[in-house]
């Protein structure tokens, strides 16, 4: 049985990591840019592993708890429970940041949700793809994402650094795929957005954030 401790540790740390990246989207890209985006995300990853990863594993991403579980590492049970955490943590940092938008002077226009081609029509910077390429930047993005996750967290390995490589790879995936999907490769900071979006196809185009990450978890 997960222990309170563990369900706690996924939901505060995947809340920081959907506000820490995805706050810095809302309501400092036009200052940071796409690298500054992407640090949030890297380095909200990065303090959360080090800070609750002692109680959970630090996973606060449903593809990498789904990849810890195939690779016979975790119990479905606690695969599960983790991945009812983790969605719960992006909802509530989503949550937060609608309130904080609505008591300023800006509009939820996108907030930072996922998407493609359409998505962005009309946005500074980001290039235009078609469905097939959107599904495999985030499937193999994805993909590297967990067999460093595994890798950094093997028996063989220095753990000690895990928090750093796992960041890195994390603020790296979001450098390549902002300006084509907004960077995923973690279904709970996906879902979350799409939730509050005043955009219509972030919720039409969520499927894809979802099936290429955790069709892609298996390494």
């Amino acid at each position: 049985m997960i222990k309170k401790t563990q369900f706690l540790a996924e939901f505060f740390g995947t809340l920081w990591l959907v506000l820490g990246g995805c706050g810095v989207a809302i309501f400092a890209s036009q200052n940071v840019g796409f690298f500054g985006v992407a640090s949030g995300f890297g380095l909200s990853v990065l303090a959360m592993i080090y800070a609750l990863g002692p109680y959970s594993g630090g996973h606060f991403n449903p593809a990498i708890s789904f990849g810890v579980f195939l690779n016979g590492r975790m119990p479905g049970k606690t695969m599960l429970y983790y991945w009812i955490a983790q969605v719960l943590g992006g909802i509530a940092a989503a949550f937060f940041m609608w309130i904080v938008v609505k008591c300023t002077n800006m509009q939820i226009g996108d907030f930072a949700a996922n998407g493609y081609g359409e998505f962005f029509a009309g946005a500074k910077d980001y290039l235009i793809t078609n469905t097939l390429g959107a599904f495999l930047i985030e499937f193999f993005l994805t993909f590297i994402l967990v067999l460093v996750v595994l890798g950094a967290t093997d028996t063989k390995s220095n753990i000690k650094f895990a928090g750093i490589a796992i960041g890195l790879t994390v603020m790296l995936c979001n450098v390549i795929a902002i300006p084509l999907t907004n960077c995923s490769v973690n279904p709970a900071r996906s879902i979350g957005p799409a939730l509050f979006s005043a955009n219509s196809l972030a919720l039409v185009q969520l499927w894809l954030f979802i099936v290429a990450q955790i069709g892609r978890a298996h390494v």
